[in-house]
């Protein structure tokens, strides 16, 4: 996709990833020249726990539209990177599998215990 770069953009942000992609939109940023608003979306499993994790924040127009895996938590996360270009574009909230809300907590209270 070819973005139109407005300089600069203020997108929402996310301090850390966040088991509530609601979280994200609390944090408008002003974003360096020449980056866009990014959107992430991270799914781990690890045997019948599953947890979901979004990251909203400025990047780089080369990390848009990239698919990968993180290590984080004990965890191997296969995210999603999708871009916009436009002022706060970033704020839509995009709906999980309706359990992750329950796994997740319990997961993320385990693991950082």
């Amino acid at each position: 996709k070819l973005y139109i770069l407005r300089s600069p953009l203020f997108c929402y942000t996310c301090v850390f990833p966040t088991i509530s992609p609601l979280d994200c939109i609390k944090f408008p940023l002003k974003c360096p020249s020449g980056q866009l608003c990014l959107s992430s979306r991270a799914v781990g499993e690890k045997g019948d726990f599953r947890v979901v994790l979004y990251e909203k924040s400025c990047v780089l127009p080369s990390m848009c539209g990239v698919t990968g895996v993180k290590y984080t938590m004990g965890l191997n996360f296969t995210f999603t990177n999708t871009c916009c270009d436009t002022h706060l574009c970033n704020g839509a909230v995009t709906p999980a599998a309706p359990y992750w809300t329950i796994t997740a907590l319990l997961l993320f209270t385990v693991l950082c215990a």
